[in-house]
């Protein structure tokens, strides 16, 4: 099922002679753009205006040109990217900037600049991963049944009985993501009573962000030497089928406790910035941008 629609119109504006609409499924619209071109050229970005659905410019006459399935689309901060369903000139960037107003002290206007991947890859813009901002304002809870938990430097720490998971990132009384910890030994063992622990895998997946962070590489799983009772194509055959019977659950394999820890310490910084900044993330189809 395809995100929404992208509808291109040649209009009689000779300044901005295209539109661009970005319509949900239910064919409500998503975004109205004015384009100085049809589609940016390599290393190039076409300046745009944002259109108020309501306003009377959408009665302009104008010929449509172009539509297509809109395979994803997602906001990130200041900037959306869009991927198209065909084969050329299906992946774009929309950067949305405000800028302050040199003669109004205080007001600001926006600015809208249209990219493609070739002129992302020529001006390599330079961007500043979330979780390497957030790591000192994060509070973490940790299961009472951990009895060497990871550590967690710069974060508040929280001892509490968690209904879910071992470690858990906690905002007030919400908890917006989970972390159920194994190492080799516990998963090998689960391996034993796989109902159990598909039930609770089942449980993990139902929280948005979550993950299985295991405490070893998969290879360990396949190497004959330290699986006892166990065979390497039995090991294979499990893990294959929890990657298919819980598509929304991560599954990370870690070389060591250590990288364990780390991964799962930047994996809750990402998912706070996601959750603290309104203009992250993917916006429902039907919601205005």
């Amino acid at each position: 099922m395809s995100w929404g629609t992208w509808v291109m119109e040649r209009c009689q504006n000779q300044r901005f002679p295209y539109r661009i609409r970005i319509l949900s499924r239910t064919g409500a619209p998503v975004l109205i753009l004015r384009a100085q071109d049809r589609w940016p050229a390599a290393g190039l970005n076409v300046f745009c205006l944002r259109e108020d659905p309501a306003s009377r410019a959408g009665e302009e006459q104008a010929e449509e040109i172009e539509r297509l399935d809109i395979v994803t689309l997602q906001r990130r901060g200041v900037r959306m990217s869009v991927v198209l369903d065909r084969r050329r000139y299906k992946r774009c960037d929309f950067l949305f900037l405000r800028r302050d107003y040199k003669q109004r002290p205080g007001e600001t206007y926006e600015q809208i600049y249209w990219q493609t991947q070739t002129s992302m890859v020529q001006r390599r813009p330079k961007l500043v991963p979330p979780a390497l901002r957030r790591r000192n304002e994060l509070t973490i809870a940790i299961d009472y049944r951990e009895r060497y938990p990871w550590r967690f430097s710069g974060c508040s720490i929280e001892r509490r009985t968690l209904a879910c998971g071992d470690y858990a990132l906690v905002e007030g009384e919400e908890i917006r993501a989970v972390v159920e910890r194994k190492t080799f030994e516990n998963l090998l063992a689960d391996f034993g009573v796989l109902p159990l622990l598909r039930s609770r895998l089942m449980e993990l997946a139902c929280h948005k962000h979550n993950a299985l962070v295991v405490e070893a590489p998969y290879e360990d799983f396949l190497n004959p030497a330290k699986l006892h009772h166990y065979s390497t194509s039995f090991c294979a055959a499990v893990i294959a089928d929890l990657y298919a019977s819980y598509p929304t659950l991560r599954i990370v394999f870690c070389s060591n406790r250590k990288t364990a820890g780390l991964w799962t310490a930047q994996f809750f910084a990402a998912v706070s910035h996601l959750e603290k900044d309104p203009e992250t993330g993917s916006p429902a189809a039907g919601s205005s941008i």
